[in-house]
């Protein structure tokens, strides 16, 4: 634990950004990078996509659209803020496409995604960069509550998430295809018409903006 320093050098900041880049790896994911927050596409088009067709997830989450930040309110709060750390995971692409058989490897994965995510905004938080914030891959409610009737926190009660449950990265407006491969990952865009041998890999993705 760190005091908090609002006069750190960028030195300082570079080291702590690069231990970030290097504790996702070592927590498991395949790649992970430094980059701009300037460089973060956010389109409202990719909210769109959970209406249109309608994913199964739209509505019935307090970090799914409509309930959680629009993009418009992402990119001013990106504005205060100067980097982030970006990874991604690689899986098996019948993990990735929706199939009864790999339930449970799913949501092992996207559950995977959620805890990188939470450990590194809480190691920044801790080394003082106490406004850090991260986002995950897909629907919380459908990763961590799956066999559950409703979110709580809809309710207006305590979610039974409440450090690992957070928005995905597509439901704030982050336009993840393109950031991918504007970082070079090899990404493919898997639907649910869509066979796992027809895909060459599976990718899931998550950020955590630092400072």
């Amino acid at each position: 634990m760190k005091k908090v320093n609002i006069s750190s050098s960028e030195a300082e900041l570079a080291h702590d950004l690069e231990r970030y880049r290097e504790k996702a790896l070592q927590l498991g994911a395949t790649n992970a990078c430094l980059l701009r927050t300037s460089e973060i596409p956010v389109e409202e088009a990719v909210v769109l996509k959970c209406q249109i067709p309608r994913c199964f997830g739209y509505g019935v989450s307090a970090n799914c659209p409509p309930h959680t930040l629009k993009p418009e309110e992402l990119r001013q709060h990106l504005k205060k803020f100067s980097w982030a750390v970006f990874f991604s995971l690689d899986v098996l692409p019948e993990v990735i496409v929706r199939d009864k058989a790999t339930i449970k490897e799913r949501v092992s994965a996207y559950q995977h995604v959620y805890r990188i995510v939470s450990a590194l905004e809480s190691l920044a938080f801790y080394d003082g960069y106490y406004l850090a914030f991260g986002l995950g891959a897909g629907s919380c409610r459908h990763t961590f509550c799956g066999k559950e009737e409703e979110c709580l926190a809809l309710q207006g009660k305590k979610c039974r998430f409440s450090l690992l449950a957070r928005p995905s990265m597509e439901a704030v407006g982050i336009d993840v295809f393109r950031l991918a491969a504007q970082e070079g990952l090899e990404i493919y865009p898997i639907g649910s018409g869509i066979k796992a041998d027809k895909v060459p890999k599976g990718v899931l993705t998550g950020i955590v903006i630092i400072k």
